[in-house]
């Protein structure tokens, strides 16, 4: 309306907090995501594998529905760490599509559009833009991966009793640890592409590159030079051994748990620097 009629009036109504202005952007991202029917059905179907591992716990310690069936309780899965890591690693390997099908687009359609600097103009940082952006993965991968594997492993201590928590106490260290490395590491990885490339199908083929081609890679310099220090470079190999050590299980890589914590922050650093480079309100072109 025109200045001159005197008639506007300043936004009076309640502000949001300064530290959760950052979640604004997942609200909205949500609303996008959650119109796929192919979304809201797949994030479904990710909660079928945390239901089968509800059940095994029940019938564990649950002898008359185990007699009932006859079933003994030695044919019953073991609930240790491999039972866990297994739970894990299925539930990460959903996060993955999941992330493939919503994380490409989340940068580069504001790219494409030059609606960067309508963010940036307002009182939000660039890393306010960031964090609210990784939380549209950061809230999805979380609740598919870490918390149904803790509140698996909550159930489990409830049946079994406190003995067992105190003595378990290692593997819900090992789901949150595991998780996290897993869930920052693709965030962090998938934005960048993002920010770069602006082509969906592009980010989506250079995500699943950075995770595969390093592994025939490794391969050939394990067959060339004899050494598992070429799986070093690879995300997934370090993902792989991390995960394995923290569930207690023999790794698929013979790599120091180290060099992998190493791989992986390495790679974050580079991520970040990438979308340092390009999250800016304005770009010089010479």
């Amino acid at each position: 309306m025109a200045v001159y009629e005197h008639s506007y009036k300043p936004y009076a109504g309640a502000l949001t907090p300064h530290w959760a202005r950052f979640l604004v952007l997942p609200r909205y991202a949500y609303e996008s995501v959650f119109k796929s029917k192919f979304a809201v059905s797949f994030f479904a179907l990710s909660y079928v594998c945390p239901l089968i591992y509800a059940i095994l716990i029940y019938l564990h310690h649950n002898v008359n529905a185990l007699a009932m069936m006859g079933i003994s309780s030695a044919d019953v899965v073991k609930i240790n760490g491999e039972f866990f890591g297994i739970f894990i690693g299925v539930q990460s390997g959903l996060a993955f599509i999941l992330t493939v099908v919503i994380g490409p687009v989340l940068i580069s359609r504001d790219l494409a559009n030059n609606a960067l600097p309508l963010y940036l103009c307002r009182p939000f940082s660039r890393w306010e833009y960031l964090l609210g952006k990784a939380s549209v993965l950061l809230i999805l991968q979380s609740a598919i991966t870490w918390i149904p594997g803790l509140l698996l492993f909550v159930f489990q201590a409830y049946l079994e009793g406190g003995g067992w928590l105190v003595d378990n106490l290692w593997i819900a260290w090992a789901i949150a640890v595991s998780s996290w490395a897993w869930i920052v590491t693709l965030t962090l990885l998938v934005l960048a592409l993002s920010a770069w490339i602006k082509w969906r199908v592009a980010a989506s083929a250079a995500l699943f590159a950075v995770f595969i081609i390093p592994l025939p890679l490794g391969g050939a310099i394990v067959d060339a030079f004899k050494t598992w220090r070429g799986f070093v470079f690879s995300v997934s190999a370090a993902l792989d051994v991390v995960a394995k050590t923290l569930f207690r299980v023999e790794p698929a890589f013979q790599l120091a748990p180290a060099e992998c914590w190493g791989t992986l922050i390495v790679t974050a650093l580079i991520c970040l620097w990438m979308l340092s480079r390009k999250l800016r309100a304005y770009e010089v072109v010479s």
